[in-house]
């Protein structure tokens, strides 16, 4: 998870897994309520979400299309499908996935 203010992404916190399949996410619902606690502790909250995609580029897939359930917030993902790990950032805009390359990383 991502926390942050509007704009701005100040802390990624990891969450575990509780997908058995090794290609697929599912947040332990306890991580994502402790990531909630800590960001108004702070006075942030979660701007988005972050995860990779070991085995290809940092672009959307049709699973993160079909999962993604926050519109308003970041999806920041990791590729490192080629030698140099690439990191983007999306927004979902009208139903897509949207590029938002003015967003502040800490």
């Amino acid at each position: 998870m991502l926390l942050g203010r509007a704009e701005e992404i100040l802390e990624a916190i990891a969450a575990r897994n509780l997908a058995e399949d090794p290609n697929r996410f599912f947040i332990d619902p306890e991580d994502h309520i402790d990531a909630r606690r800590r960001a108004r502790a702070a006075g942030l909250e979660i701007v988005g979400f972050y995860h990779s995609h070991p085995h290809s580029a940092a672009v959307p897939s049709p699973t993160d299309l079909a999962e993604a359930t926050y519109p308003e917030q970041f999806h920041l993902i990791v590729g490192l499908g080629a030698e140099r790990p690439e990191v983007r950032i999306f927004r979902l805009e009208r139903g897509n996935f949207a590029e938002t390359p003015f967003v502040t990383v800490e």
